[in-house]
């Protein structure tokens, strides 16, 4: 009787092999998925920040006082007249006239507070809130009166 050795996998070796791979493979799509899902996430948040930033900055350029002597009036131009901090007190996306089209899903919330002692100084602290996706960029900045 001859016996030869017989090479090669077993019907079940096969099976398992799939099965392992399979489940392997899986867990490397779904940890891909969750990153491109979330690859957007670090520029919506960047071009908040800018967003917030540059608001923040036209803002703290404004004068403390009005200078026309009407405080908290806005003047009737909108926004190109606006000429004090407290001008832009409540403001929202809404009052920008020249927002882009491509930030329209941001939304914006500003709030100058009240006149209050900061060290030597008066200051009015602006906080400008923006929104865009599920990120919100707080950015906080202080205008005063020298």
């Amino acid at each position: 009787m001859n016996r030869h050795t017989q090479r090669g996998f077993t019907l079940i070796e096969v099976i398992i092999f799939i099965v392992v791979v399979g489940a392997g493979l899986a867990g490397i799509l779904a940890v891909s998925n969750n990153t491109v899902k979330d690859s957007a996430e670090p520029m919506v948040r960047k071009q908040a920040m800018a967003l917030a930033d540059s608001i923040l900055e036209e803002i703290l350029q404004k004068d403390y006082n009005d200078p026309d002597g009407l405080p908290n009036v806005v003047e009737p131009g909108g926004r190109a007249e606006y000429d004090a901090v407290d001008d832009y007190n409540g403001k929202t996306k809404a009052d920008f006239a020249d927002w882009p089209t491509s930030l329209g899903s941001y939304t914006v919330s500003i709030v100058v507070a009240a006149p209050a002692a900061l060290g030597s100084a008066t200051a009015k602290q602006v906080t400008v809130t923006v929104t865009g996706s599920n990120n919100a960029i707080v950015m906080t900045g202080f205008r005063t009166q020298y």
